[in-house]
């Protein structure tokens, strides 16, 4: 059983960027990132503005609106000639998917490849890859779940077009969320060739295997001993994943301090005693 970490942590009163203020007055510096859906930082540049001119419209009820148009024009920006379908969450998007023949059951395994997994069935996580290298080619009949850069934003599937007339149109969604999804992807995409230099002072070390701005462990946790690890990593000021499933992702900003105290924490994380499965 998967043990979930996150009544471990103090409570948060405040998350700006990647650092997190808790009622106890401490700052934590974040590498759980909410799964990767606080990538740029929690309090992304223009998310909240056209949440609050979304929402002073009263735009909560899934009417059309032309903030649908604006999130599918900013998700060709990061996948240009694809197809795509848009849900308010995880079981409305593996119900789609396995509708539309990529499993044979209701449940679908989604892929991750910054744990380096692989399957038809994916997730797309931004930074992943060094900008200088040439991008990864995917697979033509591959489906993509982006992990989108802000928390409360919609599921989307990214679809081959040959596969698109698989698949029924997308339910509506709320104004609100969609427009300020938008502003999500665009401030993404402008980003994507900066996001990496910051971390590059962290040394990922003989423990862990660096794909991008992500860590996982060369070899698994054990449930008991990943609590230990992470309470090790809490009570020095930094937070991760709260379950071992999701990798560890390395800030924007990072101070030299900051720096040399994770570099410090990554290289004795197994030396906690029986720390890893075998």
């Amino acid at each position: 059983m998967k043990a979930d970490r996150t009544r471990l942590v103090p409570r948060v009163l405040r998350a700006r960027d990647f650092r997190l203020y808790t009622e106890g007055g401490r700052r934590l510096v974040d590498l759980w990132q909410a799964g990767g859906a606080a990538v740029l930082g929690h309090t992304p540049r223009g998310v909240l503005k056209a949440l609050k001119n979304t929402a002073a419209r009263g735009l909560f009820t899934p009417f059309p609106h032309h903030s649908e148009g604006r999130f599918i024009k900013a998700l060709g920006t990061l996948f240009p000639h694809k197809a795509f379908r848009v849900y308010a969450g995880d079981a409305d998007l593996l119900r789609a998917a396995s509708g539309a023949g990529v499993s044979p059951v209701p449940v679908v395994a989604v892929a991750d490849p910054a744990l380096g997994e692989r399957g038809r069935l994916r997730l797309w996580r931004p930074f992943l890859e060094d900008p200088e290298a040439a991008e990864p080619e995917t697979e033509p009949e591959a489906l993509l779940v982006p992990v989108l850069p802000w928390v409360l934003a919609p599921k989307v599937l990214v679809i081959p077009p040959s596969l698109d007339a698989a698949f029924p149109p997308s339910p509506p969604l709320p104004p609100v969320i969609l427009a300020a999804a938008a502003r999500s992807v665009f401030v993404l995409h402008a980003e994507r060739t900066e996001r990496l230099a910051a971390p590059r002072t962290v040394r990922a070390g003989s423990l862990w295997r660096r794909r991008g701005i992500y860590l996982s462990p060369e070899t698994p946790f054990t449930e008991d001993a990943y609590t230990t690890v992470f309470l090790r990593f809490l009570d020095a000021g930094f937070l991760l994943p709260p379950v071992t499933t999701l990798p560890l992702i390395l800030p924007g900003i990072l101070s030299p301090g900051e720096s040399a105290k994770l570099n410090t924490l990554l290289s004795s994380a197994g030396s906690a005693g029986g720390t890893k499965a075998s």
